[in-house]
């Protein structure tokens, strides 16, 4: 396929994956491709269990394949070390969870702030730099609650904005929008359009939620562990998020 914008970030090639043993062995991942490219937002849709997530995790470097390559910005991962690939991640990679992995005992700004603290900034950076990017996701007012006070939603833009304090290459996103409704949906994914176009980076999204497929640059379709289609999508109007759901 025709790369999208800026070079490739993201090359998976013949990716095979498997859970469990015996009987109970499931083939997760079948000899998958898949690139993705810097300045677009890429979108991995499918059923439930089609194997979405599963290579989200493997191109984010928290799961191990058992054969194929994954190269990310030219590095191939299935060949790194636990240590190297931690490293990379740190540095590359802004990954978004279902869960919000936020920690009750820190603030909203030091939750967002981890990144940068893994990296060796000082706290003060952190804190500030946190504090600009939650403006940014409307939650500047927050900075210094405690993630029990905010709703789903609210901590949902939090988890958001610690994948992105450290502006990472590449953000890799799994269900980002489930727990929002269309006013905090259209913040979120007005973020990751500008995430994505300035400087141009990879933005890869998993999800469910067909209120924001209008927002992908290219729509990969997962069934049965594999990818089944790929659609480029070309902009004729601006995008915009479905304020009511459809059965997909």
């Amino acid at each position: 396929m025709k790369k999208a914008n800026g070079p490739q970030v993201v090359d998976v090639r013949a990716v095979e994956k498997h859970f469990g043993d015996g009987q109970d062995r499931i083939h997760v991942l079948k000899q998958v491709n898949l690139q993705a490219y810097a300045g677009e937002i890429l979108m991995l849709v499918g059923p439930s269990g089609c194997g979405k997530t599963t290579l989200l995790s493997a191109i984010a470097g928290t799961l191990r394949v058992e054969s194929g390559e994954i190269d990310v910005f030219q590095n191939p991962l299935h060949r790194m070390s636990g240590g190297a690939l931690t490293r990379f991640r740190a540095s590359h990679i802004g990954f978004i969870f279902q869960q919000f992995n936020l920690i009750p005992t820190l603030s909203v700004a030091e939750n967002v702030g981890i990144p940068l603290l893994i990296q060796g900034f000082s706290h003060g950076v952190a804190i500030k730099r946190a504090r600009a990017i939650l403006d940014k996701v409307d939650l500047g007012k927050r900075w210094n609650d405690s993630p029990n006070k905010l709703s789903g939603g609210q901590q949902q833009r939090v988890a958001i904005a610690r994948a992105l304090v450290h502006e990472p290459p590449l953000v890799i996103c799994d269900e980002p929008t489930a727990a929002l409704d269309a006013h905090n949906g259209e913040i979120v994914l007005e973020l990751f359009r500008n995430v994505a176009r300035s400087p141009e980076r990879a933005v890869i999204i998993v999800t469910h939620d067909n209120r924001i497929f209008s927002y992908a640059d290219r729509i990969a379709r997962m069934d049965d562990g594999e990818i089944v289609e790929e659609k480029k999508q070309v902009h004729t109007q601006p995008p915009h998020f479905i304020h009511e759901h459809a059965e997909t």
